[in-house]
């Protein structure tokens, strides 16, 4: 019988000799439908994997734990991601032979100058080689987890401070949000936010997609139209945004509304039903995330992350930085994938 290789399985799988290559190397541009085909049927076929990986892997302990830090404040909703980020770190554990280890810790209660933290005595108690760590901390919290552990960020960006990144393409996905909503016949389209107390670099990323979206579409910028964004102006709250929403819809005709997040825009489709605006009779909402919609809610237009695919990412990252720790700090970038739901159409004008 010939050896198995990744040209067989490629041929097998009609797929080209690449995307079984990133397959099995557990690449974060590959989904996971594609990942599971090729690995299974290397399974299948007896496939043994090139001894050049076995060979780097000894270089580190048999037993290597990663901890995940998990930064929540009570579960709040735009927690809705973790457990999916948590899923893929999982799934890829036995992969790279590694322990993995969950921490939750509020951000705000994260003193990375207190000795005796419980952070600090989880990443003793448990020998943690590396960290992972799921949505913000403070800058001065990652600066000194990096100094004493190998850290690796899941969907926030610390780049600057030497740590790597897996995050999601935030440009093309609200990009291609705007695009949809100009084809709808949108033109007064805002964009809203909530505020953060730490962290929210992802806020800022996606309202400038949301400008590069808007300019290439030639659509006029309103500075009075951008919620929670511009440094200087009032922090609304929840309440307060959705006033202040309502508000523009009423005075100024805006059409359309992209919000940061799902789980925003969730909450602010329930308070302008409270305040008697209809999505999508009234206006139109985009969101960003592709969580399940909340019981009585239409299905969010959004874009869709693979949040899956980013754990495993975020734990490849890791060894690989165990073996490479000098090497450069990394941005990786996985794609999010554009969810037609129920809550766009055309504006009431156009009706």
């Amino acid at each position: 019988m010939s050896s198995i290789n990744h040209n067989v399985i490629a041929e097998r799988l009609n797929l080209s000799r690449a995307t079984v290559t990133r397959s099995l190397a557990n690449h974060p541009s590959i989904s996971a439908e594609t990942r599971d085909r090729v690995l299974e049927l290397a399974k299948e076929l007896g496939y043994v994997r090139s001894p050049g990986r076995a060979i780097r892997r000894k270089k580190l302990s048999k037993n290597v734990t990663v901890g995940v830090l998990v930064g929540v404040r009570d579960r709040a909703p735009g927690t809705a991601t973790f457990p999916f980020i948590l899923k893929g770190i999982q799934q890829h554990a036995a992969y790279e032979q590694a322990t993995i280890d969950v921490c939750y810790q509020n951000p705000d209660e994260f003193d990375p100058e207190g000795r005796r933290h419980r952070v600090f005595g989880q990443i003793r108690a448990a020998n943690w080689r590396g960290v992972i760590l799921i949505y913000p901390f403070s800058e001065p919290a990652i600066e000194s987890l990096s100094r004493r552990i190998t850290t690796v960020a899941a969907l926030e960006d610390y780049v600057a401070l030497g740590v790597d990144s897996i995050d999601t393409d935030h440009s093309a996905g609200i990009v291609a949000l705007v695009q949809r909503l100009v084809r709808a016949g949108h033109r007064r389209i805002g964009f809203a936010a909530w505020h953060y107390p730490i962290g929210g670099h992802w806020t800022v990323r996606r309202f400038a997609a949301f400008v590069e979206g808007m300019l290439s579409q030639d659509v006029p910028l309103h500075l009075d139209w951008h919620l929670n964004v511009h440094p200087g102006t009032p922090e609304l709250n929840r309440e307060q945004l959705a006033d202040a929403v309502v508000q523009r819809i009423r005075r100024d005709g805006v059409t359309a509304w992209v919000c940061a997040a799902d789980h925003q825009a969730y909450e602010l489709i329930r308070d302008l039903a409270a305040r008697g605006v209809s999505v999508p009779r009234d206006c139109s909402v985009t969101g960003f995330d592709g969580i399940e919609p909340p019981y009585g809610l239409r299905p969010l237009t959004t874009a869709l992350v693979p949040h899956e695919d980013i754990g495993a990412a975020a734990l490849g990252r890791v060894m690989n930085r165990l073996l490479n720790p000098k090497s450069p700090a990394r941005k990786i970038l996985v794609g999010a994938e554009i969810v037609a739901g129920e809550t766009v159409a055309p504006p009431p004008a156009a009706g």
